[in-house]
């Protein structure tokens, strides 16, 4: 029996993945307003990695989920702590980390 739980610990360890993390001002004038968030969920979604936005208060968000979004409650000049962890996170915190930087590709529009 011992050698079977040593078996599962290796699995697991070979399976470990990383968390990246950063913080973001939100750039965009109208903040993270329903059509900014729809574009967060738009790209979050393409990613198996688990995916959020916390913000000033320590509100979490799933970034796949429009309605956690819109409750961060993030204006213009806000900071949100993006965080990725998952097997395809260095794709997903790039795309994301973009987005948030173009202002949600919003600011030529405004």
């Amino acid at each position: 029996m011992p050698s079977l739980l040593a078996n599962r610990c290796i699995a697991s360890d070979k399976f470990k993945t990383t968390m990246r993390q950063t913080t973001l001002t939100i750039v965009n004038p109208l903040g993270l307003h329903a059509r900014a968030a729809s574009k967060v969920v738009d790209v979050a979604k393409n990613f198996a990695a688990k995916i959020t936005l916390t913000n000033g208060s320590g509100v979490e968000a799933d970034a796949k989920r429009i309605m956690s979004l819109l409750l961060l409650g993030a204006p213009i000049d806000s900071e949100v702590i993006l965080r990725v962890e998952g097997e395809d996170e260095n794709a997903a915190f790039d795309a994301l980390t973009e987005l948030i930087n173009a202002g949600f590709h919003e600011l030529d529009s405004q």
